[in-house]
């Protein structure tokens, strides 16, 4: 037995420069073939952090993710058949983890595809509002939280970092001041490493301290 109350991931990931978000194509009414937040009906007797694990799975097939409450929605007008209330839940995966494991394994959603964060669909429901306020999170803490490590692979260029940083806030950042004020907070590991495997000149590669950097924001 389903309640009316649902789960909604938002699940974002970062690839070539891009800021992309997890979208599910529907595969029933109401809105049938739109695109939309993977998101599901919690069942009755199902505690939230076990629905928010299953839902995850069962629209994209990926296991084992870490989501955190974004906020809750619950707008007479959100859906069709009345009020439902929905708890949307934000994640952040590396590109290079989930690229080849994205596939709903339920007959509600068609398929699963990455779409970047400047050229989306129209979605279903108030999925889009939603994804707005995931970006105002994005961008009112990017600078107190681990996010932008968290989609970058565990080695990373101060370009890439810088790319993240552009994504998020969506706007153009001074390359010189951004590597000055972040090689001066102290929390990125220099490593005696660079890029392999690129036509253009290996740069340097990073690690981030997160010893350091919870030291530095707790």
């Amino acid at each position: 037995m389903l309640s009316y109350f649902t789960i909604d991931c938002v699940i974002v990931t970062f690839h070539e420069g891009d800021l992309k978000v997890l979208l599910t194509e529907r595969n029933e009414y109401p809105y049938k073939d739109w695109w939309a937040i993977p998101g599901f009906f919690v069942e009755k007797d199902e505690e939230m952090e076990a629905a928010v694990k299953r839902i995850a799975y069962e629209m994209t097939g990926l296991k084992d993710i870490y989501m955190e409450q974004l906020a809750a929605f619950a707008g007479v007008k959100r859906h069709p058949e009345g009020r439902i209330l929905t708890v949307a839940y934000l994640a952040f995966v590396k590109y290079e983890n989930v690229k080849n494991k994205v596939k709903p394994i339920t007959n509600y959603m068609r398929q699963a595809k990455w779409f970047s964060m400047d050229d989306l669909p129209e979605l279903a429901f108030d999925h889009k509002d939603i994804l707005m306020l995931a970006m105002k999170k994005l961008k009112t803490n990017l600078s107190y939280t681990l996010t932008p490590y968290e989609l970058l692979p565990e080695k990373f260029t101060l370009t890439q970092l810088q790319q993240v940083y552009e994504s998020i806030l969506g706007q153009t950042l001074d390359k010189r001041n951004f590597r000055k004020k972040m090689v001066n907070l102290g929390y990125l590991k220099e490593l005696d490493e660079c890029q392999t495997g690129v036509s253009y000149r290996a740069a340097r590669l990073y690690k981030v301290d997160r010893k350091k950097f919870l030291k530095l924001f707790s």
